[in-house]
């Protein structure tokens, strides 16, 4: 396994206390994160060569399929292959990267409110919960392309041409591969297809890293706005955490919420982030959202635009895997709804049907008009309905 990954550091500047102890997050992630698989060191180099080679192989397919010139021997950023502790350290680190202008500026605006967030053990504890999340999803996450891993440079640009790495996280890979008894270089392929069209977004947009950060940093500052009634919504969450998955799954069966709608009001079944969100809050958190979940559906869209002739066993892979989807532990389900992953789910399935729709009406070089500008991006409302944006876009001529 490669683990060129240094230890996480929060590059908030000299004496200023970041709200989370990225050290403290780390360390309860490592101490948590469940084990995987055991590997032999020849078992390790095999998996680990298997999906260097998958990564490299999937660039000319994704050039193809994309048609963005972007995607061309595209090799403009680490490919690492990792294990679960790497992959944590890996993530304070891009987290800490992504936050920290974020904190900079609350600290800055709001000295008063900041405070109250950094003194005693508030950034210990907050370390920890981020550290328990961390562990849960180290097992879950097959790959994940990082463009915040690296700090702007004086001028403000990334270091790097992109400023990204691409994550493979080989003990994942191998488990799930096992798990639904699939062919290993298929598999393996089919899941680099996916992460290096993410890499291929950043690399045709190269816009897209700031504005990420930049609307991170509006919506993170919102949420300080209502400092006063954070701790009142956490401690709601805390308590439908306390109630435990079996109380969680009894209020769902029992009919709370409203099923006519498609939606479970209970604050167990609620996403984290929908409980520390007001209504301007959400508004933010809905278009990164609609950005996100274009991303998601795209590669989505591009993993399942491979043929037989390229994965032979494409269909069997896709069927056992939304299998597998569906028939996860009542926990593990839980801990999904606790976080929001299921939401999340929903919306990337949003994101692939909004691809679809405009890829079948305007073409994949119609579709890519979504990289050249911000302003093309589709908002929340365009991708439920993407006749919209394809309406928007025609009308630019």
């Amino acid at each position: 396994m490669d683990s060129t990954v240094s230890d996480p550091a929060a590059p908030t500047p000299q004496g200023v206390t970041p709200p989370i102890d990225w050290d403290v997050a780390a360390a309860t992630a490592a101490r948590l994160c469940a084990a995987g698989p055991r590997f032999t060191r020849r078992q390790a180099e095999r998996e680990a060569e298997g999906l260097r080679r998958a990564a490299e192989a999937s660039v000319d397919h994704v050039h193809r399929l994309t048609r963005l010139e972007a995607a061309r021997d595209l090799r403009d950023s680490d490919v690492l292959v990792v294990d679960r502790p790497t992959w944590i350290r890996a993530n304070t680190q891009a987290f800490s990267t992504l936050l920290a202008p974020a904190f900079e500026h609350i600290r800055a605006a709001r000295p008063a409110e900041y405070a109250r967030t950094t003194s005693g053990l508030a950034p210990s504890a907050t370390g920890v919960e981020t550290g328990a999340v961390l562990a849960f999803l180290s097992s879950k996450v097959l790959g994940q392309y990082e463009p915040f891993c690296a700090l702007p440079g004086p001028d403000g640009t990334p270091a790097g041409p992109h400023g990204g790495r691409l994550l493979l996280v080989a003990p994942n890979i191998a488990e799930v591969r096992v798990e639904l008894n699939v062919d290993p270089e298929d598999f393996r392929l089919w899941v680099c297809l996916h992460e290096q069209t993410h890499r291929v977004q950043f690399a045709a947009a190269p816009w897209l890293r700031g504005y990420l950060q930049d609307n991170i940093i509006t919506m993170v500052s919102g949420m300080f706005d209502k400092v006063d009634t954070l701790p009142e919504r956490l401690s709601t969450r805390v308590r439908a955490l306390l109630r435990g998955p079996e109380a969680d799954e009894r209020s769902v069966a029992g009919g709370e919420g409203s099923p006519e709608l498609g939606t479970d009001t209970h604050p167990a079944s609620m996403g984290l982030l929908e409980l520390i969100q007001d209504p301007e809050d959400k508004a933010r958190l809905a278009q990164l959202t609609a950005v996100m979940s274009l991303l998601e559906g795209h590669a989505n869209v591009i993993m399942d635009g491979i043929d037989a002739s390229v994965v032979p066993t494409v269909k069997t892979i896709r069927q056992r895997f939304d299998h597998r989807d569906a028939t996860r532990s009542s926990l593990d389900r839980w801990v999904r709804r606790f976080l929001g992953m299921d939401a999340k789910m929903q919306q990337y399935r949003d994101g692939q049907r909004f691809v679809k729709r405009v890829v079948r009406d305007l073409g994949m070089d119609g579709f890519n008009a979504v990289w050249e500008a911000p302003g093309h991006l589709p908002t929340e409302r365009e991708l439920h309905h993407p006749e919209e944006w394809i309406e928007r876009m025609r009308g630019r001529s």
